[in-house]
């Protein structure tokens, strides 16, 4: 996807003006901050992401963007940047991108767990150390409900997947009968 390929190289940028500047996390709590602030308020984001919306009229919602939100000298640049690169609309992806080069900075790695039913804190304790060994990493893990996998579990750990879910092993099943695996 272009726009990840866009977005990825707009947050290298940013971070190696937040490494020389020693800023690195308060950029990306900043980043962080204004991407919460655009999804919580759609009106904002849908003028900054339109084509219709004139480069002025977005220029000076990023300016009321920086006041309001005290922004620094080279962010608030970065975001001026954005607009006058019509790319502002990147915002979400580019503070996606910033966390991931964050996280390889600090060696973490993010992990998703996918339960058909509220996962205990013990349970996640558990697995965030089982993956932390698997990885060799820290690992923050975060957990989520989906009652659609029925029962089992779906694990994202950085860019492998392990699906121990009903709803796949069913249509693994499933699949394996059509093609007359099963005997």
């Amino acid at each position: 996807m272009i726009s990840t390929v866009l977005a990825r190289r707009y947050a290298k940028a940013l971070f190696a003006a937040g490494k020389e500047e020693d800023k690195l996390q308060a950029f990306n709590e900043t980043l962080q901050a204004l991407n919460e602030f655009l999804k919580a308020n759609p009106d904002i984001e849908a003028a900054l992401e339109s084509p219709v919306v004139g480069l002025d009229v977005k220029q000076e919602i990023v300016e009321e963007l920086i006041k309001a939100a005290g922004v620094e000298k080279t962010m608030a640049n970065f975001l001026r940047i954005l607009v006058q690169n019509n790319r502002i609309h990147y915002l979400g992806l580019i503070a996606d991108a910033y966390q991931e080069l964050m996280d390889e900075e600090m060696g973490i790695v993010r992990a998703k767990v996918i339960t058909a039913v509220p996962l205990k804190k013990d349970l996640q304790k558990k697995m965030q150390k089982a993956f932390s060994e698997l990885t060799g990493k820290q690992v923050v893990l975060e957990a989520f409900e989906d009652p659609d996998i029925i029962g089992g579990v779906i694990a994202k750990v950085g860019d492998k997947v392990w699906d121990g879910s009903i709803k796949s092993q069913l249509e693994g099943f499933k699949e394996s009968i059509g093609r007359g695996e099963i005997g």
